[in-house]
């Protein structure tokens, strides 16, 4: 029953039908939202990037993220997921299945696993399951900051930077000027507006999630002009959705397992696994746009983090459940000793 409530409560969610209607869109109208396009969607989507990380720096709270930066192995564990384990995944999945696996969408399941983790979704589920929030906000926080430099840094690994790749000096420049330079200017005025802003947080998430569908919709209005989805079968989608179910429950096992194996208690644990398996579209949407360009190929690349995202939030949600479940039957418990005295 709880599966299904949470299931039900994905399935209506505006943001995910506005994900399949971006695509619908963009199949019948491609020419609007592509680059040079009548909509000018590079321009728009840039200005709405700009304006939303800069939303997300006034709401930043240094003050919580503070209260978590004792807990140094949880932080370990985290980053160490987000940036390396989850890439040498990839590497090994590579080795034995890249060759039957096409290009683009392989070069898609790498940058799902360059990704930061994602803030909102880690730090609600966290909250509701009964875990570290504090730490939650940092690791969330700091992987997204960090993945700023990291994300483009492990792309120009596969494909190399330069001719034929991608110029890592002038992405991270981008890269700073979209996303950092906005975040930091949020910090910045946060002491006067961090309270006006902090009561109209629900309308930062709304801005968020519509630049997010404008990106979807121009990256798949510029693969339909060039053709790539006529060339490609279902079999892609398939493919795409089986890789990232088998992806979302090997780093979930893992995770777990890791934080067992750390004596973490409940509630770093419950941070640990939500933060480390994690993988944000919010921050992959807009980082694709200017890493990649107007590459014909970005539908596909962004095709594994778009079923990700759902898929993340439908799982995580159920397992959220259950935590805050043994969490509340471990404090109602009887003590051990009044249970053997009777």
């Amino acid at each position: 029953m709880h599966a299904l409530k949470h299931l039900k409560r994905v399935v209506t969610d505006w943001f995910l039908c506005g994900m399949l209607l971006a695509t619908l869109l963009a199949y019948f109208l491609p020419s609007y939202g592509a680059s040079g396009g009548p909509m000018h969607a590079e321009v728009v989507i840039n200005v709405g990037v700009f304006l939303v990380f800069f939303l997300h720096g006034v709401n930043l709270s240094s003050e919580q993220i503070s209260h978590g930066l004792k807990n140094w192995r949880l932080h370990l564990m985290v980053q160490g997921f987000t940036f390396v384990v989850f890439p040498l995944i990839w590497l090994v999945c590579d080795k034995l299945l890249g060759s039957h696996v096409p290009a683009l969408l392989m070069l898609g399941f790498f940058y799902l696993c360059a990704l930061p983790s994602t803030i909102s979704s880690s730090v609600a589920l966290t909250g509701s399951a009964g875990g570290n929030v504090p730490a939650a906000i940092l690791n969330a926080s700091l992987s997204s900051v960090v993945g700023i430099f990291i994300t483009p840094w492990l792309v120009s690994l596969v494909v190399g930077s330069g001719a034929g790749g991608i110029d890592l000096g002038s992405t991270l420049l981008d890269l700073c000027a979209m996303l950092l330079l906005p975040l930091v200017l949020g910090q910045l005025v946060r002491p006067l507006l961090g309270k006006f802003f902090g009561r109209h947080k629900r309308y930062t998430n709304i801005m968020d999630k519509l630049v997010i569908l404008l990106l979807v919709y121009s990256a798949f209005c510029n693969s339909m002009v060039s053709g790539m989805w006529q060339k490609q079968g279902l079999s892609v989608i398939v493919t795409a959705f089986v890789g990232t179910a088998i992806l979302l429950a090997l780093i979930l096992t893992l995770t777990t397992r890791t934080a067992r194996a750390l004596h973490f208690n409940h509630a770093d644990k419950v941070a640990a696994v939500f933060c480390a398996s994690k993988k944000s579209l919010a921050a992959g949407a807009p980082m694709a746009a200017l890493i990649f360009g107007a590459n014909p190929g970005l539908g596909l690349i962004l095709l594994p983090i778009m079923i990700y995202h759902p898929l993340q939030l439908v799982v995580c949600s159920v397992m959220a459940e259950s935590y805050a479940h043994d969490q509340r039957s471990a404090v109602n418990a009887p003590p051990a000793a009044a249970v053997s005295a009777r």
